[in-house]
């Protein structure tokens, strides 16, 4: 069919639009990319865009040579992964449940686990808590605590709620049970809403870093994000002594200069894992939220 001038005009007007906002998303990753492959000592000048003025492979040799890059990063490799494997399991086996309209105090139960998604005990009362559960300075304290998700168990029983009944109904005929109705029929139908809720998952346990900040101070248990966060830190302690140091004329060769560079490199490096894993999954991610949150 013949587009209307107006129809033009919408498809050129949508085409800029989405343009515009694929160059204000990937420019950031680019720029930092650029200063991770600048030299250092240049990068303090400023003005790096999308390319470097002196290309080196140094900052991501510092980074990848550091042994405390490497150990955070298992650690938080472990933890999103023990995490992600512990929230499909509470949450497939709870929306699993919610779905039985025969389940005594179904209800009850479903604002029981509701109310604590909307009110929080605050830090000191959860510090606490997890004193006294010996969490502290464990590697437990990244995974335990977030085991369960009220939303995910939401969306996972929404998706439930669109299987045919005649599924199970066919099952129970066959004299299955309960157990194996859920992992031998169901399981294999979630494939799109499991593979949402663990890239949800994976990438909220890849990217914490508060946890470490509040709860651990073993350096041996910090995690990536966390190390990561000290970096920045650091790079913006010495770029505002830099700055005091241009105006006042003060001398500030001792410092070393490569840490916005090595700040950008370990970013690149921390994100790289997750982009990477994001269009392997991007099928089933796209088919599950909208299943999950639109059918009812």
């Amino acid at each position: 069919m013949k587009k209307s001038l107006g129809e033009k005009v919408f498809d050129v007007f949508n085409v800029l639009l989405m343009v515009f906002l694929c160059v204000i998303m990937i420019y950031p990753y680019i720029n930092q990319l650029a200063i991770a492959l600048n030299d250092g000592t240049d990068t303090m000048m400023g003005g790096i865009t999308i390319y470097p003025r002196k290309l080196t492979w140094v900052n991501f040799e510092a980074i990848l040579t550091s042994k405390s890059i490497w150990k955070a990063a298992g650690v938080t490799a472990a933890s999103a992964i023990c995490s992600t494997v512990l929230i499909l399991v509470t949450c497939v086996g709870a929306a699993y449940a919610m779905t039985k309209k025969q389940m005594p105090l179904r209800s009850f139960f479903i604002w029981f686990l509701m109310i604590p998604s909307y009110i929080s005990a605050g830090i000191i009362p959860t510090f606490i808590l997890y004193r006294y559960l010996h969490l502290l300075n464990s590697w437990w304290v990244y995974v335990l605590p977030g085991a369960f998700v009220f939303y995910n168990t939401i969306i996972i029983r929404t998706y439930l709620s669109s299987l045919p009944t005649a599924l199970e109904e066919a099952a129970y005929i066959e004299g299955a049970n309960e157990i194996q109705i859920l992992y031998k029929i169901i399981l294999p139908l979630c494939k799109p809403i499991l593979a949402t809720i663990a890239l949800w998952s994976v990438v909220a346990a890849w990217n914490s870093w508060t946890p470490t900040l509040y709860y651990v101070n073993d350096s041996n248990l910090y995690t990536l994000q966390y190390v990561v966060m000290q970096l920045i830190k650091q790079s913006e302690a010495i770029s505002k002594m830099t700055t005091e140091a241009m105006m006042t004329g003060t001398d500030m060769t001792h410092v070393k200069p490569t840490s916005e560079a090595i700040k950008s490199a370990a970013i690149i490096c921390s994100t790289l894992p997750i982009i990477l894993s994001y269009p392997f999954l991007q099928r089933y991610f796209v088919q599950g939220v909208t299943i999950g949150a639109v059918k009812d």
